[in-house]
């Protein structure tokens, strides 16, 4: 076998030297790790619940507010609030939330879960998307930083930068 001068090639920084081919073939490891996992969350999500990952994490988000705002709720999931209307949308058709107005301001809703919703949070398994958010928001901002340049540049990589991005293992765009 030829040796492979991209997968020899070995790079001295901070002082360690480091093998360029062993990152690129842990990160692909790493990457293939991350993509399995999303999947078995959603797939195990869908199976006990019915519903999917970004429903069944707006039910969670939801459940440990009691009642939360839309636009609240929208913060909470890092999601545009006309994307989370969608998602309270079709919970709502299933009897799982329902939505109070404010006596004060009719402007403004608030969610909450009705009894369904609330049995369904007992047999609900963790979801990967609140997964992921709070090991972000516990991250330091030097890594947080870090990984957000990592994934920034294989959007680049993939041609898919500037495009709208679709809520994880949906077709559903997050509406910005």
């Amino acid at each position: 076998m030829e040796n492979n001068p991209v997968i020899s090639e070995s790079y001295r920084v901070n002082g360690q030297d480091l093998d360029r081919g062993k990152l690129v073939a842990e990160t692909i490891d790493d990457l293939r790790r991350i993509f399995q996992a999303i999947s078995d969350f959603s797939r195990h999500a869908e199976r006990a619940t019915g519903l999917t990952g970004s429903q069944l994490w707006a039910v969670k988000v939801i459940f440990e507010s009691s009642s939360i705002r839309v636009s609240d709720l929208s913060r909470r999931m890092y999601l545009h609030p006309a994307t989370v209307v969608g998602i309270i949308d079709r919970l709502e058709l299933q009897g799982l939330v329902q939505r109070i107005r404010s006596t004060k301001d009719r402007r403004v809703v608030d969610v909450e879960l009705t009894a369904k919703g609330n049995k369904l949070v007992e047999i609900a398994p963790d979801v990967a998307q609140s997964l992921l958010v709070r090991g972000l928001e516990e991250m330091t901002d030097e890594c947080l930083t870090s990984v957000q340049e990592g994934m920034s540049s294989f959007a680049e990589i993939l041609g898919v930068k500037g495009a709208a991005p679709r809520l994880i293992l949906s077709n559903e765009v997050n509406i910005a």
